[in-house]
């Protein structure tokens, strides 16, 4: 089963609650099993309009899905939390991407691995470091060595804490 990372943000409504809500989620999507949640971080809007910060973290796991497969599941959970998609880089409810999935390298029309900006994102490479200091994006490298070239000062960490459900639970 390759590596799976995902990122999270939230900016709309009871973010820390919606954030935890999706790694619960997550936890139960078959074929996916999470390892480690980033800290959670407050981020600066990149892009888009005028909108609040976002709050922002990282899950990393395993999976036996396909690209395509995992982002039906990540879109109904987006959905699922009321995501609306009006306005590109507007604010949300819920965002979740798919960053990497192991040395993957899909380009289709609805999906786009690793993704296309993580990169040069600051507010992706920081949680990422956070769940997964070996991390790496295909292509570009380890993602330790693309965030000295970011500006991760539109980053803030906070107090926030998420948990990942036990199996048990989540089973």
């Amino acid at each position: 089963m390759p590596d799976v990372a995902l990122a999270l943000g939230s900016n709309v409504g009871d973010s820390a609650a919606t954030l935890q809500g999706a790694v619960t989620d997550l936890s139960s999507v078959d074929g996916l099993t999470l390892s480690a949640v980033s800290a959670v971080y407050e981020t600066d809007p990149v892009g888009g309009p005028e909108q609040k910060p976002y709050l922002n973290a990282v899950v990393v796991g395993r999976t036996a899905m396909t690209g395509a497969e995992l982002l039906a599941a990540t879109q109904a959970i987006e959905h699922a939390w009321h995501r609306v998609r009006e306005i590109r880089w507007g604010p949300r409810t819920l965002d979740i991407d798919l960053l990497a999935l192991g040395d993957e390298v899909i380009d289709t029309p609805a999906l786009t691995v690793p993704h296309p900006r993580a990169h040069e994102r600051a507010f992706v490479l920081v949680p990422w470091l956070d769940a997964d200091p070996g991390a790496r994006i295909p292509g570009h490298g380890r993602v330790r060595d693309l965030l000295r070239s970011c500006d991760p000062s539109g980053v803030r960490l906070t107090d926030i804490a998420l948990c990942l459900p036990s199996q048990s639970e989540s089973a």
